[in-house]
């Protein structure tokens, strides 16, 4: 029996208006009415997950967050932080040389604000959107930005992420975890950051079994939690490597994905 769903959000939850359908909308109420929890799960900061929740009840219902893909946990139905990680400082003017060889920009998210050297980069205003914040400019990003920061982003055209995240991995091993979690997004995080490790952690404060854990998500920051999960759902719009692990492929974030698979577990 599922007890807890976890949700990405972006290509998951909302679709490509950044806006729960109804029909998705109603199924999630109807899953909390019969007693079933809801854990939005993403690499956004609280800020920007908080409207959803507050959509979705999660409040009332024991809801909670899982944000930075897992390095800041709360409750929503007390506010209560449950884990709070933070980047090692000591790295950021490593990144800042990073940013200048490949051209890309970095950002972070502290509070309502993004912060950045470049504000009006294209991806930084994807993020400004999705989130509902506001950018601001700092003149050095390694000294300027506020502490503490959970996780660090790499913005850049597709293909500079394609090229260049597997050589910022190689040069952060074992002091960073670095991922991809949309074409243009590298996300820069603590080690053993990971929404299938936070899951993992957090079940037993929920006193539950994994097999007790649906998860929906479509691209790779979300493999660690649908490999956890007693159910891993893939999107049809998934990155094929997150359908290859998923238990099953239900319709895409524009057809209401989460409803159908939710109406054929009998959820």
């Amino acid at each position: 029996m599922i007890k807890l769903i976890a949700l990405d959000l972006d290509g998951t939850l909302t679709n490509e208006q950044k806006i729960i359908t109804p029909h998705t909308m109603q199924a999630l109420l109807r899953a909390q009415s019969h007693g079933v929890r809801l854990c939005l799960a993403s690499g956004r900061p609280p800020y920007g997950m908080r409207p959803l929740a507050k959509q979705l009840h999660l409040a009332e219902h024991g809801g909670l967050l899982v944000c930075y893909n897992g390095g800041h946990v709360e409750d929503c139905s007390n506010g209560k932080v449950l884990v709070e990680r933070e980047l090692d400082v000591s790295l950021l003017p490593e990144l800042c040389e990073w940013q200048e060889r490949t051209g890309m920009t970095l950002m972070t998210y502290f509070e309502d604000h993004i912060y950045t050297e470049r504000p009006d980069n294209k991806y930084v205003q994807v993020s400004v959107r999705n989130n509902k914040m506001t950018a601001v400019k700092v003149d050095n990003f390694a000294t300027d930005t506020p502490r503490p920061i959970n996780k660090c982003l790499m913005v850049g055209e597709p293909e500079a992420v394609k090229q260049w995240e597997p050589r910022l991995q190689e040069a952060f091993h074992g002091r960073m975890n670095i991922l991809h979690s949309t074409p243009y997004f590298i996300e820069c995080l603590p080690l053993n950051i990971d929404k299938g490790l936070a899951l993992q952690a957090l079940l037993p404060v929920l006193g539950l079994l994994r097999e007790e854990l649906m998860a929906f998500g479509d691209s790779f920051n979300d493999i660690g939690m649908l490999r956890y999960a007693g159910l891993g759902v893939a999107m049809e719009n998934a990155d094929e490597e997150v359908k290859a692990i998923a238990d099953h492929i239900t319709s895409s974030n524009e057809d209401d994905g989460i409803a159908a698979a939710l109406s054929f577990f009998n959820v």
